[in-house]
């Protein structure tokens, strides 16, 4: 059975839904996806909102993997909104329609499974390791939670655990025994990994894709996931920056302090920790003197950072601060951690029973890599890569020692084109517009130029289901930063009271929208409207909760609402979007990038900036419109989409519909988009 007899107008969805309507734009994405997957070969495929993607390549997806007893196929996704979709909805659906039964399975980090064994140990030493209010408790509920669980995941809890109970009894490679662990047979963990060999389509997200390959490079046997045939990427358009955080370091002042109070730490006149059962005195010395020379060695950082921006004459307004040369402090803390892990190797060679052996054995490890991850960023050893510190916190001192790749085409090719047979990228937001509107993620992504790309349009009619408003009277926001933000608060003004609400409002900066948000925040109860800021500290999911229930809402909102989040109907009739989304050129990893575009011989920012831009304006403006009923407008406030060249170039990305300047329609676009 073809794909076409599942997802076509007389097919197989079609005689269960009484109101289903074949697309063709999802046929020809359809037919793309099982060439490439037949090929077999890579496909870059741009789908615009309302195509159904994923049923688009979840049916040859599923037929191509049923069709070879050895075959599996990876779907891998960016937000969570779009998993639970593909989990809960899609491929149960298409479980009950497909004539021929198949397995799925969302496959999740091994730290979200609780280890029998180590719950045991956590419940009947609790007093020893634990001191937070509550977390007694929480163990007790844990272990009877074990006994009663299908699949003993985090997910499956009622409650969120404390970070310190659960991280007591989390499923950890560090400390796992294997098959000689007396709980192996009824281990959640490994019961898991025997359902994804049967899984013949796993669904996970980029984060743990990119933790495979990461395991992968320290050997063949090492992965996460078995072995597949074909990946799909969705939201394919986040896996840059998600592929550099795995292939770079990460240091903080919180993995050390963690590491300290896993041994030994004293809280509410009480000691506790490993250390507590099995070391000596001068065991406890040496954690006091660790902890001390930890905060010396991160002070020292700081004191470093402060005084190089002064001589940049550089105001401190980036959390991100670039490092260009190696050794910028004393290594005092690799050398002690390395001391520390050799005694707790020793601790745990005198002792017998295997499993306290392991514990111990496990926190040696991570002190171990951690000294190594502090020489390798001191020493800046990762040739192709940018080093910055990282600083958080009221006082800027909760620090990061954070690297990336600036280039990770090269990484692609090896680790993923060349190595897995089919690979497809797909996404609402991969091409920048124009003839060679691919080029810019072929290059990034290091894609096969000789593979097949395809640009499908959306199936909704934005000429009668969206406006966008623009504007050439307005401050410069560049040029006049304060008057621009005066002037955009009197537009939001008005254009919420035009749509009675019911908008979101997208920011670049977290310090403007949360200036924005105290500005307005009188003028929107006098006008009874609701205001729901991110600045407030609300988590994105609960925020999006609360505008769909609550009329005459209005949400202000920065990275997390510009791309993968849904709201259809009525409750959505506006979208703000307050400036073009150039990421800040300041961003070490954006400083790199531009760099190494410019040493090529290229434009930094035709080629890096203004694609970027250009793409997330696009996942902006896709808010609005989820589906062929909705109606409303996209107002941009930014009036370099009128006043600057580049503006042709958003304006050519997005898609054709009314288009008003400073209230006065102009001639509407007549490509067909």
């Amino acid at each position: 059975m073809s794909h076409r007899s599942i997802l076509g107008p007389a097919g197989a969805i079609a005689q269960r839904l009484t109101n289903y309507e074949a697309r063709p734009e999802q046929l020809q994405m359809a037919d793309a996806v099982a060439e490439a997957l037949a090929g077999p070969g890579h496909l870059m495929i741009e789908a615009g909102t309302g195509v159904g993607k994923s049923f688009a390549y979840l049916v040859p997806a599923i037929q191509a993997a049923l069709a070879d007893k050895e075959s599996r196929v990876v779907i891998s996704t960016h937000t969570i909104s779009l998993q639970e979709q593909l989990i809960r909805k899609d491929i149960p659906f298409l479980q009950s329609v497909m004539p021929e039964p198949f397995t799925a399975l969302l496959v999740k980090g091994r730290g979200n499974y609780v280890s029998k064994r180590r719950l045991k140990v956590a419940h009947e030493r609790g007093l020893s390791l634990l001191t937070e209010r509550g977390a007694l408790e929480q163990l007790d509920t844990l272990l009877e939670w074990s006994q009663v669980t299908h699949d003993g995941s985090r997910s499956d809890l009622e409650f969120r655990p404390l970070a310190p109970v659960w991280e007591l009894v989390e499923s950890d490679s560090g400390n796992c025994m294997g098959r000689r662990c007396k709980t192996y047979a009824d281990c959640f963990y490994w019961k898991a990994r025997a359902d994804i060999q049967k899984a013949k389509v796993l669904v996970v997200n980029h984060a743990l894709f990119f933790a495979d390959l990461a395991l992968r490079a320290l050997g063949p046997d090492v992965g996460i996931l078995p072995k597949y045939n074909a990946v799909i990427f969705d939201e394919a358009h986040t896996l840059e920056d998600v592929a550099a955080e795995h292939f770079g370091l990460s240091i903080t002042r919180g993995q050390v302090d963690w590491l300290l109070n896993r041994l030994y730490h004293e809280r509410r006149g009480k000691a506790i920790g490993l250390l507590t059962l099995h070391g000596e005195s001068a065991d406890l010395m040496q954690v006091h003197r660790m902890r001390t020379i930890a905060h010396q060695f991160f002070d020292s950082i700081l004191h470093w950072r402060r005084e190089a921006e002064l001589k940049a004459k550089r105001q401190s307004n980036s959390d991100s601060f670039r490092v260009r040369r190696t050794a910028i402090v004393a290594d005092t803390l690799s050398v002690e951690l390395r001391k520390l892990a050799d005694r707790l190797d020793a601790i745990a060679d005198a002792i017998t029973d295997e499993a306290e052996q392991i514990e111990l054995e496990s926190v040696s490890h991570r002190c171990e890599t951690l000294a190594e991850s502090v020489i390798t960023w001191l020493g800046q050893q990762l040739s192709g890569q940018v080093y910055w510190i990282e600083g958080s916190g009221e006082r800027g001192d909760r620090l990061q020692l954070a690297s990336a790749p600036i280039e990770i085409a090269d990484i692609f090719r090896k680790t993923i084109f060349e190595r897995i047979p089919s690979v497809i990228l797909t996404s609402a937001t991969l091409s920048v517009g124009g003839s060679q509107g691919f080029d810019f993620f072929q290059q990034r992504y290091g894609f096969p130029p000789d593979h097949a790309t395809l640009q499908l349009g959306s199936p909704f009619d934005y000429r009668i289901q969206a406006e966008l408003h623009l504007f050439r009277q307005m401050p410069d926001p560049t040029s006049d930063v304060r008057a621009f933000e005066e002037a955009s608060c009197a537009k939001i003004q008005e254009f919420v009271l035009r749509s009675e609400g019911r908008a979101f409002v997208l920011f670049t900066s977290n310090q403007t929208m949360q200036r924005t948000a105290n500005y307005l925040r009188d003028w929107f109860a006098d006008h009874q409207l609701t205001l729901i800021s991110q600045s407030d500290g609300t988590p994105a999911n609960r925020m999006l909760e609360t505008f769909r229930a609550t009329p005459r809402a209005v949400l202000f909102g920065v990275d997390s609402f510009w791309q993968g989040v849904d709201v259809q109907g009525e409750a959505l009739s506006n979208v703000i979007i307050t400036k073009l989304p150039f990421v800040p050129p300041d961003r070490p990893i954006v400083e790199a990038r531009c760099e190494a575009i410019t040493e090529r011989g290229g434009q930094a920012f035709a080629d890096y900036s203004l694609p970027q831009a250009i793409l997330k304006l696009k996942q902006g403006f896709g808010r609005l419109i989820r589906t062929k009923n909705d109606h409303g407008m996209v107002v941009i406030l930014d009036p370099r989409m009128v006043t600057k060249p580049y503006g042709r170039r958003f304006l050519d990305a997005l898609p054709a519909c009314r288009r008003f300047v400073d209230g006065v329609e102009v001639e509407s676009p007549s490509r067909d988009r």
